[in-house]
């Protein structure tokens, strides 16, 4: 750690997001994301473990041009154990979610599922194998 930055977690995600209705309910309903706090129909976060995850419609804080539909922009990676992926593969399937990738074993240890989120984002629940 540089002591001049001491930065030690990572703790607080924000997406701005496209579609507010569709992307609220794919992370509070499809993924189960307990809600956190909501500041008003443009704003509403998560926690997903340690982290807060946030979800923000463009012009609040910043108004910069959203990135075109398909232009990938976002990776966001959720660890569970081992003998998880395969029940979280089976789940989201149930629940409607286009499985892109996976369950796959990698060569650099880890057992991948890839999906995305309804503005294109790419997902991935991981374990360490």
């Amino acid at each position: 750690m540089d002591p001049k930055l001491p930065i030690r977690s990572l703790d607080y995600t924000v997406i701005f997001v496209r579609q507010m209705p569709a992307m609220r309910e794919f992370y509070g309903t499809v993924l189960g994301f307990p809600v956190h706090k909501e500041l008003g129909s443009k704003w509403i976060e998560y926690r997903v473990g340690s982290n807060t995850l946030a979800l923000t419609e463009r012009g609040a804080v910043f108004d910069d041009p959203l990135p075109p539909v398909g232009v990938l922009s976002l990776q966001l990676a959720f660890r569970v154990a081992p003998g998880e992926i395969l029940t979280c593969a089976s789940t989201l399937k149930e629940r409607g979610v286009n499985i892109i990738s996976g369950p796959t074993d990698q060569p650099w240890g880890h057992r991948t599922l890839f999906f995305r989120d309804p503005d294109g984002n790419v997902l991935e629940i991981y374990a360490e194998i």
